[in-house]
């Protein structure tokens, strides 16, 4: 089945009904059903059947639901891409994954059509008018695609710590079942729910938890383009906001809100956290301050990206990740071998959220899989009654603010400037962003530059969220017996450094 059948499935239900919202702007479903199609219909016009990758880069704006489900309705696989990334990234994403076709925010249109041209690809630059003024005598595909259920639906790009973003194929049955799950174990959602809309779209968690989980189950998805702490506030409370969904660091801006409590004018029951590890004073604090239950859980995208997760009927445990959701199972091992309770290894996971591999990857799509079990890469252990706990990462990826940083693309960035010779990145612990990315350089001999310019010069060409806040030079960087830098021995000056 078509992912994009639970919009006609829902218009067909509660055609009247809210189904985006931003500000003041509403769409119906029997609207997102008739705009979708349309899309659909001038994507075909632009060669888009099935099997074909087309990006969107958009923001959270009613444009991407339009886009999206358009897209996979003309048979499509949507690559979602961060309206944050530079020329040089959006070439890359689109290289890879051969997208030809690229619906881009008018916001971003200049970074999107330098990298779309050195990609060969089409731009289709979108804003706030885009699908109203399709005329109604565009074409129109009133029935989603045929699809069958293991076909791609969404390629995903993730990265581990070596080599370069991959893309993790998730299918239309990954997607469904994995929103099923969410729409109904875990939040119980119904059409007189209002799902709060801040986490990024283009993102796992908020396709999953968020945008396809509110279509399924015809609830509002009530959307923010940019999170600001104050204006999420007001939306809770102006919106009737019933299920907020975010990472820690959204958690912990929220409480930072000056004014009165906010139980007063909150109707939240329930509010879901991933993305990271909350910290457990920050866990009761929300509950206590909004009047509801926050549910921690975990999941990749290359796991669509639910996993586990502590449930309402069980209520949370606080620092744990929960259980697996029905359908997914998950254990703990060491070299292979299942390890007894209470013990740390790597989490593995089986089930019908693993994505099918990596785009055209096959050596690193093996490397992941095992005896059918997918490795995270991530430590943890589970207690007696069954709770999971994460405890470290094996991989070496940064997490700002529920945001995925790779050393590895920072490091090549940095590598490029003709006065570095040598250069580690690494996360640094204690910001309220849960980590921040720092880089420690080993100038060439004779060469100058300035903390503050390399710093600049990784800003302009990378995502906001990736470039090290701190820099800091030094004069050798500790390596071991292969001339492998240590990054574990690295330790970063006691000054902050510039923000």
């Amino acid at each position: 089945m078509n992912l994009a059948f639970l919009v006609v499935r829902s218009a067909r239900a509660h055609p009247g009904r809210t189904a985006l919202r931003l500000g003041d702007v509403t769409v119906s479903y029997r609207t997102l059903d008739q705009r979708s199609a349309r899309t659909a219909g001038l994507l075909r016009d632009h060669g888009v059947g099935p099997g074909v990758r087309v990006a969107i880069m958009l923001p959270n704006v009613p444009e991407f639901a339009l886009a999206y489900f358009g897209v996979l309705r003309a048979g499509g696989i949507v690559v979602p891409m961060n309206p944050l990334l530079k020329s040089g990234e959006i070439a890359y994403y689109l290289g890879d994954s051969g997208a030809r076709l690229l619906l881009c925010w008018h916001g971003c249109a200049d970074e999107a059509r330098t990298g779309a041209g050195r990609a060969g690809a089409e731009t289709i630059v979108v804003g706030p008018e885009t699908f109203d003024e399709l005329p109604a005598s565009a074409p129109s595909l009133a029935e989603p695609t045929a699809r069958h259920e293991d076909d791609t639906a969404v390629i995903l790009y993730t990265s581990g710590t070596t080599g370069e973003p991959k893309g993790a194929e998730l299918t239309h049955a990954n997607l469904i079942r994995n929103c099923g799950v969410v729409a109904t174990e875990l939040l119980r959602l119904t059409p007189d729910d209002v799902i709060f809309g801040g986490l990024p779209l283009f993102h796992a968690f908020g396709q999953t938890c968020t945008l396809n989980a509110a279509v399924r189950s015809g609830a509002c998805l009530t959307l923010l383009p940019r999170f600001d702490a104050a204006r999420a506030r007001g939306v809770i409370g102006e919106h009737g906001v019933t299920v907020f969904a975010g990472v820690p660091t959204v958690f912990s801006r929220m409480l930072r809100q000056p004014g009165p409590g906010a139980r007063s004018d909150s109707r939240l029951r329930v509010s879901l956290s991933g993305g990271a590890a909350m910290p457990v004073h920050v866990l009761h604090a929300f509950q206590a301050a909004y009047d509801c239950v926050v549910l921690e859980g975990y999941g990749l995208s290359e796991t669509s990206p639910v996993a586990s997760f502590n449930t309402l009927q069980a209520g949370p445990r606080p620092g744990s990740i929960g259980t697996p959701v029905p359908g997914v199972a998950m254990r703990v091992v060491d070299d292979g071998r299942e390890v007894p309770r209470g013990e740390t290894g790597e989490i593995a996971v089986r089930g019908h959220n693993v994505m099918k591999r990596y785009w055209q990857r096959p050596e690193e799509t093996a490397a992941v899989f095992r005896d059918g079990w997918f490795h995270t890469g991530d430590l943890g252990r589970v207690d007696e009654d069954g709770y999971f706990w994460i405890v470290g990462r094996k991989k070496d990826v940064i997490i700002r603010g529920g945001y995925n940083v790779y050393p590895r693309e920072v490091e090549d960035v940095l590598y490029a400037h003709p006065a570095v010779a040598d250069a580690a990145v690494i996360g640094l612990p204690g910001s309220d962003l849960g980590e921040e990315v720092g880089a420690a350089v080993v100038l060439r001999p004779g060469a100058r530059a300035t903390a503050d310019e390399l710093r600049e010069y990784v800003k302009r060409q990378v995502a906001a969220y990736k470039y090290p806040r701190r820099v800091w030079i030094v004069d050798a960087l500790p390596k071991g017996p292969t001339g492998k830098i240590l990054k574990r021995d690295i330790v970063p000056p006691a000054e902050p450094g510039r923000r």
